[in-house]
């Protein structure tokens, strides 16, 4: 994990656990945003239409999925940081998997 990522102790939420049945936010998924978005550092950064690349680094079990924490994850970020994800160009994404109450959300937001 790189040194300038903010780090974030949650345990990314997997989409099956963020949806039921035909995409119906969960409970778990409106707790997992409620928490990230506190979480979060507040940035007096503005990114607008500019495009971004985003490094993600996903501290979760051996079993979870790791494309399963991004769709939600980005989500929140954008709300948070009030960009629309169209502009994201490029997502680097990575596992590292760590006991269960270990678990991370890392990341950076990078305009390029």
């Amino acid at each position: 994990m790189n040194e300038t990522m903010t780090v974030i102790p949650i345990k990314p939420l997997s989409v099956n656990a963020a949806f039921q049945g035909r995409r119906f936010r969960t409970k778990k998924y409106d707790q997992y945003e409620h928490d990230l978005l506190f979480l979060l550092p507040k940035t007096a950064k503005k990114y607008g239409k500019e495009p971004l690349r985003i490094t993600f680094e996903f501290g979760i079990s051996a079993l979870q999925d790791l494309d399963g924490c991004l769709k939600q994850t980005l989500d929140i970020l954008c709300k948070k940081y009030s960009f629309n994800d169209r502009y994201v160009m490029e997502i680097k994404a990575g596992k590292t998997i760590v006991k269960k109450s270990k678990e991370f959300l890392a990341f950076r937001i990078e305009t390029i």
